[in-house]
């Protein structure tokens, strides 16, 4: 069976910011099109950085846009909020930002629908693994 794939936010803001970057993200688009999903969190997640106007309607029409009409996302079930709420629990000793909850969320979610996340923010993976199993890869496969 094929790895599913969603990649985090970082990887397509690093792409809206930089041409080497979106050459890198337009290889994995190429490569691995068929088995890419994306995220609702991460749909959130870009979508709230994006302004009206330009960069909306940009992110809609090539982000956005093309995964929803293909029927490529994935939003975690009312089960995995609980076992995301359990993963922050089992952190409550260590510093917990805003952001990190979408993290945690994020986990959990595509451990629930089977794929691996791609994310350049290999510490907080990291860090949320030991007590949430799902699968994650630094950077581009």
């Amino acid at each position: 069976m094929p790895v599913k794939y969603a990649l985090d936010s970082n990887l397509f803001i690093d792409a809206f910011r930089n041409a080497a970057e979106e050459a890198r993200l337009l290889a994995f688009h190429q490569r691995y099109a068929p088995n890419e999903y994306l995220s609702a969190i991460v749909a959130l997640e870009l979508r709230a950085g994006a302004r009206a106007g330009p960069d909306a309607a940009r992110l809609e029409r090539h982000v956005l846009g093309p995964f929803e009409r293909r029927g490529r996302v994935f939003a975690p079930s009312y089960a995995t909020w609980k076992l995301a709420g359990a993963a922050v629990a089992a952190l409550r000793g260590n510093t917990i930002t805003r952001g990190f909850y979408n993290e945690i969320l994020l986990a959990a979610s595509c451990r629930e629908h089977g794929v691996t996340l791609v994310t350049r923010n290999v510490a907080d993976f990291q860090r949320i693994r030991r007590v949430l199993r799902f699968e994650f890869l630094r950077d581009w496969p």
